[in-house]
């Protein structure tokens, strides 16, 4: 990564600097962020513990509440401090490192809704050969693809826009490390990284889209053919969590990264961003818990062991 920047440090301008909104800001973002953490990392503590769980299906929620846990992660505590103490300063190498996790769990959910789509598709369309398609072998290759694929755009990314030199000014008109806001400060000629980044979320996008496109389509088809059968039903169910997650996340990237230059602001961008980066993290794991009566009833019976530890200990 060539580096000829005079800038160590970034001032982040932070969503808003209204003092009067600050402390109920940080308690908004602090109950988001909390829900996030305890949602995501119980779902995945909720699936290994109870063998019911134990399918394709889980295994990919699992996988997906750690991403979803992860760029939050690399977001929200910066942007909790910056409410609390009033930190504006993230130093280069930490700005960096941001913008690397985030590109990467991002890029990561990205293929793993395309992975949890063909599965739907797989028990929908192919009940009868599910276990021979979706294998433990086929299925854990999916997952760690998708990590394996975040992990390895991710450096090429922050690289292409880490390579550039920052010498108008270190003032980041943004609540985290974002690659426009980034663009905006360099005095390079930044047209081919705008290119190189454009097409990394290009392949990413024309990978996942179309995979999740024809699974629904088959799957529907299918489902017209089932009518209004139990089993159509609960296909159904399952299947409404997962396009539940895939609207939210893939309308929010469109909001944000996909309008016209000329049709919106950075304050725009910022409103639309803390949506995408901070929030989206929650809404899959409250979807699956409450639309879900496995996980429901996983989720009981781990409380009454609970409960029930802790009647034997007094």
């Amino acid at each position: 990564m060539e580096n000829s920047t005079e800038v160590t440090e970034f001032i982040l301008v932070g969503i808003t600097d209204e003092p009067e909104l600050q402390i109920p800001l940080f308690i908004i973002f602090s109950l988001i962020y909390l829900i996030t953490v305890v949602g995501n990392l119980g779902m995945m503590v909720l699936i290994l513990l109870d063998s019911c769980l134990h399918t394709p299906m889980y295994f990919f929620l699992s996988c997906l509440s750690l991403v979803d846990f992860g760029y939050s992660s690399a977001v929200t505590p910066k942007v909790m401090a910056r409410f609390l103490i009033g930190d504006k300063v993230i130093s280069y190498n930490a700005c960096a490192a941001q913008m690397f996790f985030f590109a990467a769990f991002i890029t990561a959910e990205n293929f793993l809704l395309a992975s949890m789509a063909y599965d739907r598709y797989a028990a929908v369309c192919k009940p009868l050969h599910y276990t021979t398609v979706m294998t433990t072998s086929v299925y854990t290759r999916l997952a760690i693809g998708s990590y394996v694929c975040g992990f390895l755009e991710a450096p090429i990314y922050t690289g292409d826009i880490f390579s550039l030199s920052f010498c108008r000014s270190n003032v980041v008109d943004h609540f985290f490390c974002d690659a426009p806001p980034l663009l905006a400060l360099s005095c390079s000629n930044h047209y081919i990284n705008r290119v190189v980044s454009s097409f990394l979320v290009g392949i990413n996008v024309l990978f996942s889209i179309p995979v999740i496109l024809i699974s629904y389509l088959f799957i529907f088809t299918t489902l017209l053919r089932m009518r209004l059968s139990k089993g159509c039903q609960k296909a159904f169910s399952t299947c409404a969590s997962h396009l539940t997650a895939v609207f939210i996340f893939y309308g929010a990237g469109i909001f944000v990264y996909l309008q016209p230059s000329s049709s919106h602001s950075m304050d725009t961008d910022k409103k639309a961003s803390v949506f995408y980066a901070i929030v989206i993290p929650m809404p899959p794991t409250v979807v699956y818990s409450l639309r879900n009566k496995e996980i429901k009833s996983a989720f009981k019976k781990a409380v009454g062991k609970a409960m029930s530890s802790i009647g034997i200990l007094f």
